[in-house]
């Protein structure tokens, strides 16, 4: 069984440690726990490892947020990966910080990476991981809030928060969305 993960985020150190980049910062920290390295590979970072007897692969879209479906698009095909084994992980506004939830299909709710990948992926029918990152915002500042930097708070609760998206992701991969749905959604 091969399973596709993709992290969401933007490229370059001005956005690394941003709302919009947890992602991204999940799937670094699960690679370091499987001592994977990254390389540089089409429209994508890409890196794999096995577990439990699967195929996990690993990619971080090179595309920029907005344009992430071309990667999603292009790495489904080329590793012939259906798209109920592909787990999209995205920040959401939409719920409070530190909460995670899957789901195994549902709307972009405005966020852009999401409808670029529903557009070139055919549809809402894929599962995401969605990490909270609150709303913590005035009106009309969403843009600053998702593209701004963890407070000192927030940034000493990611630890805790990723490895529990980790633990989410590698039982999406062995026991299904079903059962880890059940198991961890807050």
């Amino acid at each position: 069984m091969k399973y596709l993960i993709i992290g969401l985020g933007n490229i370059g150190p001005e956005y690394e440690l941003t709302r919009h980049n947890i992602g991204f910062l999940t799937l670094d920290r699960l690679a370091e726990k499987e001592s994977c390295t990254w390389t540089s590979d089409r429209l994508a970072f890409k890196t794999e490892f096995k577990h439990k007897g699967r195929s996990i692969h690993l990619i971080k879209p090179t595309t920029y947020m907005n344009l992430s479906g071309k990667a999603v698009n292009y790495w489904m095909k080329t590793l012939q990966i259906q798209k109920e084994n592909i787990l999209v992980v995205v920040d959401d506004v939409a719920i409070p910080f530190e909460k995670l939830r899957m789901k195994p299909k549902g709307s972009a709710a405005g966020h852009n990476g999401l409808k670029n990948i529903e557009e070139l992926t055919g549809g809402q029918n894929y599962p995401r991981l969605r990490m909270g990152i609150g709303d913590n915002f005035p009106k009309g500042r969403q843009v600053d809030f998702v593209l701004g930097r963890f407070t000192q708070s927030e940034f000493d609760a990611l630890p805790a928060m990723m490895d529990k998206a980790i633990e989410m992701i590698l039982a999406f991969c062995t026991i299904g969305i079903e059962r880890t749905m059940n198991q961890f959604n807050d």
